[in-house]
């Protein structure tokens, strides 16, 4: 070959490859604006586009017992109660019918450690707290309960006025709850609150007179006093600080928060998420409140 031919020849190599190049570039370029528009698409709340733990079902955790006014007669799936009833609001929403939910056991202190989870969010009055979004994301709040004392009545404590007169108390508490953290911090007894591993053993140790006072939420001590402790009143209730707001819990990052949130958001704004609370927390307006 000339000289003058291999200089063509290579002139000719190079302008093909730049041609390539520049078509390569701009096909790039279209997928990577298409690759945009399907995300934009996927992120549907439909129920055939949600990531649930299981295919075509919304699985919903709460712990076991189920007590009232949360659920009745400890059995979630029936709709009564005031998560129950809530379950099923945000499932409705979410596209899925009744027959669609399962229910699954979850211990309230073992929801929000750290790891996968086999249920796609957990209702059990589990409390939003900076520690626990360390390991769990939750959904916006659906509600805000105060702090209870639950006492004997006829007691030296039946008719306290203030938190002050709790100084003394001997007070039981559940681990891990927002309940103790309230007691440490807003009550201070003088002597530390008898701390339990669930709420049945803060129960018996009441009922065997080892604590004087019970702090849980203020729902949970209108049903004690109602339904499991005869001969108790809720002395009164106090706001605990920076509240106590109840959020539906799922995994860390969970690919449904976005959907669920829109969907506890849809119930405020319907009425909805207020007549299931009227209807299954109104009690609780009856107990003083203390300072």
């Amino acid at each position: 070959m000339s000289r003058k031919r291999l200089v063509l020849f290579l002139i000719a190599i190079f302008a093909l490859a730049l041609f390539v190049g520049c078509g390569s570039s701009d096909d790039s370029s279209d997928e990577g604006s298409s690759s945009s528009d399907g995300a934009t698409t996927a992120s549907s709340c439909a129920p055939g586009d949600l990531n649930t733990f299981k295919d075509g079902v919304l699985t919903i955790g709460t712990d076991s017992p189920a007590y009232p006014p949360y659920f009745e007669d400890d059995d979630p799936t029936n709709g009564k109660g005031f998560e129950s009833a809530l379950g099923y609001a945000i499932a409705g929403e979410l596209g899925f019918n009744d027959s669609q939910v399962e229910w699954t056991t979850v211990p309230f202190d073992a929801s929000y450690r750290p790891g996968p989870k086999d249920f796609d969010f957990d209702l059990n009055q589990i409390s939003i707290t900076p520690d626990r979004e360390k390991a769990v994301s939750f959904s916006v709040p659906y509600y805000t309960a105060n702090q209870a004392v639950l006492v004997k009545k006829g007691s030296d404590l039946d008719g306290i006025t203030s938190l002050d007169d709790l100084k003394d108390a001997s007070i039981g508490v559940q681990v891990g709850t927002t309940s103790l953290t309230a007691v440490e911090d807003q009550i201070q007894p003088n002597s530390d609150p008898k701390i339990f591993n669930n709420s049945n053993d803060v129960v018996t140790a009441f009922k065997q007179d080892q604590v004087d006072a019970i702090v849980v939420d203020l729902p949970t001590a209108i049903y004690l006093r109602d339904a499991e402790l005869s001969g108790t009143v809720v002395a009164g209730q106090f706001e605990q600080e920076g509240g106590d707001q109840w959020g539906a819990l799922m995994t860390k990052d969970s690919d449904l928060k976005g959907c669920v949130d829109k969907a506890i958001n849809t119930l405020k704004e319907n009425g909805t998420l207020e007549e299931i609370t009227n209807q299954w927390m109104a009690d609780s307006a009856k107990a003083p409140m203390l300072s």
